[in-house]
C-alpha cells in the first residue's frame, strides 16, 4: 500500500488538458532535453548506417536505397508519426518480401509497390484501424517475424560463407551443406569477427569495457571487420554516384499479383511499426514513469507518408524498428527531435563520408543482418505462446513463412488460430469420479450449449445427497450451460447435498449450502453473505454457527491463496511500514479502505481512535506500548490517525460530562477525549476555522469533533519521545484521515491548513 502524503492545499483549476501531447517533450530544463536528444540521435545514427547498408545488400537493392530509407524514416516519420521516440528506417521484417520483389519485378517496380503500400497505410491510419490491427494473435505476429528471421539468417549465411543466396529459403537450406563444405576463407573470417564482436561487446569487463560499450555494438562490429579486412581482397560497399532517381513504374504483371505485393508490404510494415511503437512506448514509460504518449493511428499514417516519400526517392520500404527505438530510449531521448536528427546525420554521412563507407566489406554487413535475423527468433516469445497453448499457431506461421512466403504464412497461421478456437469452443470433456465418498465432476473445455447434453448426463450420475465438487476447467460459460448447472445445483442442494463449484486451479467460485448464502454473481450488500439461510435456526448458537461458517469459508476460499504469503511472513517476521490508529467501529474495515493485505499495516483500534499522552493513566499503557513497539522495534515510517463519521465515542463526549469520578471503564476511557472536546469548543469560542472539509461544509458537531479529534491525537502522538525523535530525524511522518461511512469517501488531512481533502479515484498519492 502506498504511503499517504498530505495534499499541498486546495487543488487549482487546471489550465491545460491533462492528456499528454505527443509533440511536446516532457517538462524539464530545455538544455538538458536537447542534450539527451542530441546524444541519442548520434547513437541511433551509428546503428542505422551499417544496418541500412546491410539490409539493402541483402535485398539486392542499390546500397544507397538503405540510406534513403533511414533518412526518410528519421525525418518524415519522425516529424509526422504518433510515436515520438520510435525510430523508423529500412524494415527488417520486409527483407524477404523486398528481395523477392526486386528479383521478380526489378527495382523501379519495387519502389512503385512501396509508394502504393504507403498510400494504403495512410488511408488505414486516416480511418483509424491501428488498434484493430493489434487484435491479431501475438502467436501469428511472432511466428511471422521468426519465419522472416530464419529466412534472413539462412540467406545471409551464404554471403558470409562467400557465396550468394537463392531466391527462396528452401533453396538456401538445400544448398547450405555444399556451401559449408566449400567456404570462402576471407569472407568467413570477416563474418566470424563481426559475429564475435556483436556477441561479446556488451560483456566487455572492467572500466575500459564500460567505456567501450558506449559505442553501439553494430558499429563496433563493422569497424572491427573493416580493420580485419584491410589487407584482404574481398568485395566491399560500392555506392554509385548520386543521380536523380527514375520515377517508380508498375511492373508488367497481373493486377492480382500487384495487389498481393502491396497488401503484403502494408501488412508486414504496419504490424512491425505498431508493435515496435507499443514496445518503445513501454520502455519510455518504465524509464520516465509517464503515461503512454503514442497515437497509433497517427503513427500508421506517418509511416505511410514515409513509405510514399521513400519509394519516390528510390529507398527501401520503411517501418519502425524496436531495436533502433529501444536504443533511442536507452540513450536518453526525450522527444521526436532525436529521431529527426538521426535522419539528418544519415543525409550528411551519405554526402560527406561516402568514401569511408566504401571501405566496409560486404561480408561484415551480411553477418550483421544475419545476427539480426537470428535475434528475431525469440525463445521468450516461444515460451509465451506455449504458456497460452498457441504454439501450433506460432509453428505453422513460422513454417509457412519459410516455405511459402510471408502472406501465405500469415494466412496459414490465421487459419490454424481459427480452427483451434473453434475446437476449444466445441471440444468439451466431462468426467465423473468418486474419491473417498465424495464425487468430483471435471469439465475440461468451454461450457457452451453444445456441451449441455454431456454435462447433464454426467451430473445425472451423481447420487442424491452426495458431497460433490464441480471443477470448471474452461474460461467461458454461456447462458444455456449456466442455467443447466444452476438448476442441477439448486435441486441437489434442496435434496440435502453439498455442492462446491471451482475453477481450473481448484479454487471454489461459489459457496456451499450453509449459513453463507452468497453466490459469485451476487453483489456484496445487505450482509447476505453473513446471514443464515432462510429457515435456519435463530437461537443464540446460530450466531456462533454463523461465525464458524465464515471461518470455514476463509479456510476453503482464502487460506489457499494467502497461505504461501503468510508462511513467508511467519518465517521472516512482520515488517509493516505503517501504523494505523483507528476506531473499533465495526463499519470501519481498514484493509478495505486502504487496499492493504497481510504484513502491510500495524493496526491499533480502540473506542474513539484515542491516543492518550504518555503518563496520563496506567490503564492506557497498552496503546502506548503499541506505539513504542511500532516505532522503536518495527521501525515504521508512517503513523496515521483515522477518524470516521457517526462515531459513538464523539456522540458520547458531546452528550455527557464524564467527570473524573466516573467509575465505568467506558467513562474512564472517554476522559481521554476531553482535550478534543475542549479544543473544538475553543475553536468555536474564538471563531477560528482551524478544521474544515475542503469539498463541503462540516455536517454537524459530531463530524466536527471527529475531525478535531484527529488533530488532537496527532498532537498526542508527538508527545511520545520516540515519535518526536524519529520525526525530527525525518524517518517518520504523521498523517490524519477521516472516513465518511455513508459516502464511502476518505479524506486526508493537510496539517498546515487544518483542511481535509477528499481522495479521488484517479489520484496516485506517494510518499
Amino acid at each position: 500500500m502506498s504511503q499517504l502524503q498530505k495534499p499541498p492545499g486546495p487543488p487549482a483549476a487546471p489550465s491545460a488538458p491533462s492528456t499528454p501531447d505527443p509533440d511536446r517533450p516532457p517538462r524539464g530544463p530545455g538544455a538538458g532535453a536537447w542534450r539527451g536528444d542530441l546524444s541519442a540521435s548520434v547513437v541511433v545514427f551509428l546503428i542505422a548506417v551499417p544496418l541500412s547498408l546491410g539490409l539493402a545488400l541483402a535485398t539486392g537493392a542499390p546500397l544507397q536505397a538503405g540510406l534513403v530509407a533511414a533518412a526518410v524514416g528519421g525525418i518524415v516519420a519522425g516529424l509526422l508519426g504518433g510515436a515520438p521516440l520510435q525510430v523508423s528506417g529500412a524494415a527488417t521484417g520486409l527483407l524477404v518480401v523486398t528481395a523477392e520483389l526486386v528479383q521478380r519485378y526489378g527495382w523501379r517496380a519495387t519502389c512503385a509497390v512501396t509508394v502504393l503500400a504507403g498510400a494504403l497505410q495512410l488511408l488505414l491510419g486516416a480511418v483509424r484501424v491501428a488498434r484493430a490491427a493489434l487484435a491479431v494473435s501475438p502467436a501469428i505476429v511472432h511466428g511471422m517475424l521468426a519465419g522472416i528471421g530464419v529466412t534472413i539468417a539462412v540467406g545471409q549465411l551464404h554471403v558470409v560463407l562467400g557465396g550468394s543466396p537463392d531466391s527462396s529459403a528452401v533453396d538456401n537450406l538445400a544448398a547450405l551443406p555444399d556451401q559449408l563444405a566449400h567456404p570462402h576463407g576471407a569472407a568467413l573470417l570477416i563474418g566470424a569477427v563481426t559475429v564475435a564482436v556483436l556477441a561479446c561487446w556488451q560483456r566487455l569487463p572492467g572500466r575500459a569495457g564500460r567505456l567501450l560499450r558506449t559505442v553501439p555494438a553494430p558499429l563496433a562490429a563493422v569497424a572491427a571487420a573493416t580493420a580485419a579486412s584491410a589487407a584482404l581482397p574481398v568485395p566491399r560497399v560500392a555506392l554509385p554516384d548520386w543521380a536523380p532517381q527514375a520515377l517508380p513504374a508498375l511492373p508488367d504483371a497481373p493486377a492480382l499479383a500487384i495487389v498481393a505485393a502491396v497488401l503484403t508490404v502494408t501488412l508486414v510494415a504496419g504490424m512491425e511499426s505498431l508493435l515496435s511503437a507499443v514496445a518503445v512506448d513501454r520502455l519510455a514509460s518504465d524509464r520516465d514513469g509517464t503515461r503512454p504518449r503514442t497515437d497509433l493511428n497517427r503513427e500508421l499514417a506517418g509511416q505511410g507518408v514515409a513509405n510514399m516519400v521513400s519509394g519516390l526517392l528510390g529507398g527501401l520500404p520503411v517501418a519502425g524498428g524496436a531495436m533502433r527505438g529501444s536504443a533511442n530510449v536507452r540513450a536518453g531521448a526525450v522527444s521526436r527531435r532525436a529521431t529527426v536528427l538521426h535522419g539528418v546525420w544519415v543525409v550528411l554521412c551519405a554526402g560527406l563520408l561516402a568514401s569511408a563507407l566504401e571501405l566496409i566489406p560486404l561480408a561484415a554487413l551480411a553477418a550483421l543482418v544475419m545476427a539480426v535475423g537470428v535475434r528475431m527468433v525469440s525463445f521468450a516469445h516461444i515460451k509465451h505462446v506455449q504458456r497460452h497453448r498457441e504454439f501450433p499457431v506460432y509453428a505453422v506461421t513460422l513454417g509457412g513463412v519459410v516455405l511459402f512466403g510471408v502472406l501465405q504464412g500469415v494466412a496459414l497461421g490465421i487459419g490454424v488460430a481459427v480452427f483451434l478456437s473453434l475446437r476449444r469452443l466445441t471440444h468439451t470433456r466431462v468426467t465423473v469420479g468418486a474419491e473417498g465418498g465424495r464425487y468430483r465432476v471435471r469439465v475440461n473445455g468451454q461450457l457452451t450449449f453444445l456441451a449441455v447434453p454431456r454435462l447433464t448426463r454426467a451430473l445425472a450420475q451423481v447420487p442424491a445427497g452426495a458431497d460433490t465438487a464441480v471443477e470448471l476447467g474452461g474460461s467461458f460459460m454461456d447462458h444455456a450451460a449456466y442455467e443447466a448447472l444452476r438448476a442441477w445445483t439448486d435441486a441437489h442442494r434442496a435434496g440435502g447435498g453439498w455442492v462446491t463449484l471451482g475453477g481450473r486451479s481448484g479454487r471454489p467460485i461459489a459457496e456451499p449450502a450453509s449459513a453463507h448464502s452468497c453466490r459469485p454473481w451476487t453483489p456484496w450488500r445487505n450482509h447476505h453473505c453473513t446471514r443464515p439461510l432462510q429457515g435456519a435456526a435463530t437461537a443464540p448458537h446460530a450466531v456462533s454457527d454463523q461465525l464458524l461458517s465464515g471461518v470455514s469459508a476463509f479456510q476453503r476460499h482464502t487460506a489457499p491463496l494467502v497461505r504461501e504469503e503468510l508462511a513467508r511472513l511467519a518465517h521472516e517476521g512482520q515488517r509493516p511500514t505503517q501504523l494505523f490508529l483507528t476506531c473499533a467501529d465495526s463499519r470501519l474495515v481498514t484493509s478495505m479502505i486502504t487496499s492493504s493485505g497481510p504484513g502491510d499495516l500495524f493496526t491499533v483500534r480502540n473506542v474513539g481512535n484515542l491516543m492518550p499522552p504518555p503518563g496520563t493513566d496506567a490503564a492506557c499503557d497498552s496503546v502506548g506500548a503499541a506505539i513504542e513497539y511500532a516505532v522503536e522495534v518495527l521501525k515504521v515510517g508512517s503513523l496515521t490517525v483515522c477518524g470516521h463519521s457517526g462515531c459513538g465515542a464523539m456522540q458520547a463526549l458531546l452528550g455527557s460530562d464524564h467527570e473524573p469520578g466516573a467509575q465505568t471503564p467506558l467513562a474512564r476511557w472517554l476522559r481521554h477525549g476531553r482535550p478534543s472536546l475542549a479544543r473544538m469548543q475553543r475553536i468555536g469560542r474564538l471563531g477560528r476555522g482551524e478544521v474544515a472539509l475542503a469539498d463541503r461544509p462540516v455536517a454537524d458537531d459530531v463530524e466536527r469533533l471527529a475531525l478535531v479529534n484527529v488533530l488532537q491525537q496527532l498532537d498526542h502522538l508527538m508527545s511520545y519521545p520516540c515519535v518526536a525523535r524519529r520525526a525530527a530525524e525525518g524517518v517518520l511522518t504523521l498523517h490524519g484521515m477521516y472516513f465518511h461511512v455513508a459516502e464511502a469517501q476518505t479524506y486526508v488531512l493537510d496539517r498546515p491548513t487544518g483542511r481535509f481533502y477528499a481522495v479521488r479515484p484517479e489520484a496516485v498519492v506517494r510518499a
